[in-house]
Order: structure tokens, then sequence, then C-alpha cells
């Protein structure tokens, strides 16, 4: 077993029920091989619904590369069942979203970037293509007349 690493977020909520990364949504990561300490200069995109064999060929993985320092090969997978909805009870506090299980590597950043689903509160409305690359988004929504919005976003990871 790898070690596990929780991505967690934290937002104010404005007329959101809830905030929910797309079935789809790619998270753009910073990693770390555990065995030279190198970090990755570049984002890698690790999205659920991408698998990669192994390097023996017997696994899948959700990431899978190899070190540029040390040369190690590593894996990396999101946890099944740990996709997790950030919801307006949750508002201002932090709340993990996702868990990655690595061999050889750890997350070390993360990039909030597009593909958001966001619930509105009191109405039927859902936004389905949020960016929050800004660390913010704001809408108008008709419904309930009133601005819908995700502010101050950041996260942590443990």
């Amino acid at each position: 077993m790898g070690k596990i690493t929780y991505l967690k977020i934290k937002a104010r909520l404005e007329n959101v029920e809830e905030l929910k990364p797309n079935p789809d949504h790619s998270f753009a990561l910073k990693l770390k091989c555990s065995a030279c300490g190198e970090i990755s200069d570049k984002w890698h995109d690790v999205n659920e619904s991408d698998k990669f064999p192994g390097r023996t060929g017997r696994s899948e993985h959700h990431y899978v590369g190899k070190c540029k320092m040390c040369g190690r090969d590593n894996t990396l997978d999101i946890v099944q069942g740990s996709i997790a909805s950030y919801r307006n009870e949750d508002s201002e506090n932090f709340k993990s979203i996702i868990s990655f299980e690595g061999r050889g590597l750890e997350v070390v950043d993360y990039q909030p970037g597009d593909n958001w689903c966001v619930k509105v509160d009191g109405s039927s409305k859902i936004f389905s293509d949020v960016d929050l690359s800004e660390k913010e988004w704001v809408e108008y929504d008709e419904k309930i007349q009133d601005s819908v919005g995700v502010y101050d976003l950041e996260h942590l990871i443990e």
C-alpha cells in the first residue's frame, strides 16, 4: 500500500448548495519523488476516467511516471469513492474532496482549474462548467434573483 494524500479545499459559498468536480475533471498536480525528493516542474493532470498500465503491465493506475532525476518508476491512484462534494454547510472550513494513493511519489501542490459543477441553493439551476482558476467565480441565477458565487478558494494537502 502506498502513501495516502488528502486534497482539502476551503471556500466561502454564496447561494451554493454544492460544489463538486465534474466526473471528467482533471486534477492538476505537482508531484514529488519519494526516493530523491525531486519536485516536478510541470503540472500533471490526473483524471479518474484515465488509466495507464504500470511498469509490469499487470496493473493500471491514474498516473504513471518515471522520475527525471533518479529514474524510479512511480504511480498515483485516486482512491476509489474518495471524490466528495463541498457543500454550503462546509463553507469557510477545510474539507477533503479527494484522496490519492502514491507509490514512490506524493502530491505537493494543486491548481483548481475548470470543469467544476455548482448547484444553486434554492433553485434547480446547475452551472456545469465552472472555472475556478482565479480561485473565485460569480454568476447570477434568475430564479432566486441573486448572485451565486465561490470566493476565496484555498487548498491544503495533507
